[in-house]
């Protein structure tokens, strides 16, 4: 997903004469280091990070290909701002010490020359200096994406899970589930533009991942063996100095040929129980606002709306 952080007032934009917009297909690894101390920054003055997974995997794991490019704003060999565009989706952040200066303005600008039509771009915490930058540079509000969280402390103890007869829950084994995983998660989410179409190397790039738990990515399979019915991936992440330890309903996906079985609600329970007995009291999860069903599904077992991020689209 891509995400907009860049927390200045489109009125006091303006890049001084000694600034530089760099527009580069791969970064070595000192740049890549000041980006993300630069994020690591953005993240402490903001609360929330500028940068999604698939960005920093992006970044992380260096190489250039196409549709992929890395925008830098340096003034006197100082990281300023940083953007990176991989296909249609662009994210980019702004250094706190730097916001007010147009630096923000001048990565969105580059974004838009650069990019291709239609161009995506998020705005967490749906910030209202994003909605004034989005507008100033032609781009309109498309989607809206919930964070929900489900504290136990308020919403009570988890409903027993009960999994239907002839259905199995286990761990996923790698190299062996991926092929697997693969055909319902794509099939689940053939109408979504991030969590559909995912190849093997997605999958591998997460396997490789610190955070990755093979016991936390529970399938639903039939009793006496066949094909993959669902699936709830689960994450962990650490605690930093803001906030404890979370858990994260991460991917969660029914095959289309199982639907009606309430196999969403089993599996939803089961990752919940899974992270519950790891100690992580808060979960989290992230749900289009307009996947009325999955709202709701969430709601009834405890789970309140927390942020929301949205989509700007020129």
């Amino acid at each position: 997903m891509a995400f907009l952080n860049l927390g200045e007032p489109v009125a006091t934009r303006r890049v001084g004469p000694v600034s530089d917009v760099l527009s580069l297909p791969q970064l070595d690894d000192a740049r890549t280091a000041e980006v993300l101390a630069l994020a690591e920054a953005a993240t402490r003055q903001d609360g929330t990070d500028p940068l999604s997974e698939q960005f920093l995997l992006n970044l992380r794991r260096g190489g250039a290909r196409d549709g992929l490019s890395h925008v830098l704003v340096t003034d006197s060999g100082v990281l300023q701002g940083y953007a990176q565009l991989d296909g249609d989706a662009a994210e980019l952040v702004t250094h706190p010490a730097y916001r007010g200066r147009g630096v923000g303005t001048s990565l969105a600008r580059a974004l838009s020359a650069a990019g291709p039509s239609p161009l995506h771009v998020w705005a967490h915490g749906d910030q209202p200096a994003a909605a004034r930058i989005a507008e100033h540079l032609g781009f309109a509000r498309a989607r809206v994406l919930l964070q929900m969280r489900r504290a136990a402390a308020s919403a009570g103890p988890l409903p027993e899970l009960v999994v239907p007869s002839g259905v199995r829950i286990r761990p996923f084994v790698v190299g062996q589930d991926e092929p697997e995983f693969l055909r319902v998660n794509n099939a689940a989410f053939d109408w979504h533009p991030e969590q559909g179409g995912w190849t093997e190397a997605q999958v591998r790039e997460r396997e490789a991942e610190s955070w990755f738990d093979a016991a936390g990515f529970l399938l639903a399979v039939p009793d006496g063996g066949g094909p993959l019915l669902g699936y709830h991936w689960t994450k962990v992440h650490p605690a930093t100095e803001a906030e404890p330890a979370l858990g994260e309903v991460y991917v969660l996906g029914v095959d289309p040929a199982a639907h009606g079985r309430g196999l969403g609600r089993v599996l939803t329970l089961a990752g919940l129980h899974h992270l519950h007995e790891r100690g992580l009291d808060t979960v989290l999860l992230y749900v289009e606002s307009d996947n009325v069903p999955a709202v709701r599904v969430y709601e009834k077992l405890g789970f309140t709306v927390f942020a929301s991020d949205v989509a700007y689209t020129r």
